[in-house]
């Protein structure tokens, strides 16, 4: 019986006043729901990560900071991400930042999906984490969710209209996302087992 791939759907802010938790319980439930993946949330803001203080990265020598070891541990259990992503300047957040620099060998050959949030839908901060994830060896999905505009006003508690995601749900790209990510998530997992067993 072959396992379903795992997803990991990673909140990519940390205040206290976030609402990136909304977003990323919403596309947990929309990839369970689609049934050919299991989701679960990693929250960065329940690692106490400190900032990036490595010799080098995880890609040339083991880390020593425990919650560090602890993410990549929790990182390497899945076969894919979906980053939920607000924008902060034109970028990501510090935190997303951060959590990408304290792994590397977790990332490797894994689909990067992006639910981004905000007034242009996180765009610029996505382009941003495109890049970062090139840089750790991930593979785009090319179709993306951004909650943008009237639809992000709608449902963002500053509107107050809904309460739901659901309820702009229609004039979001979510299937597309989701069918692109269980597609480079089946491939690439196939295509790792096929090397682990080469070097076997």
């Amino acid at each position: 019986m072959t396992t379903k791939p795992r997803i990991a759907v990673i909140v990519g802010t940390t205040r206290p006043t976030r609402w990136g938790v909304k977003p990323a319980e919403w596309i947990k439930g929309k990839i369970e729901q689609d049934g050919r993946m299991s989701a679960d949330i990693l929250d960065i803001a329940s690692y106490d990560l400190p900032f990036f203080d490595e010799p080098a990265s995880n890609r040339w020598m083991p880390s020593q900071n425990p919650q560090a070891v602890k993410w990549q541990r929790d990182l390497d259990q899945y076969d894919g991400f979906v980053f939920v992503v607000a924008e902060y300047n034109h970028s990501i957040s510090g935190a997303l930042k951060n959590a990408f620099d304290q792994a590397f060998n977790e990332w490797n050959r894994k689909p990067a999906a992006v639910v981004g949030y905000g007034g242009v839908g996180a765009a610029r901060a996505v382009e941003h984490l495109r890049a970062i994830a090139v840089e750790v060896h991930m593979v785009n999905v090319p179709s993306a969710v951004h909650i943008a505009g009237g639809e992000f006003v709608r449902v963002h508690p500053l509107g107050g209209v809904e309460d739901d995601i659901s309820a702009i749900e229609d004039k979001l790209n979510t299937n597309a996302m989701i069918d692109d990510l269980y597609w480079w998530t089946d491939a690439l997992k196939t295509a790792r087992a096929a090397t682990r067993a080469e070097a076997a």
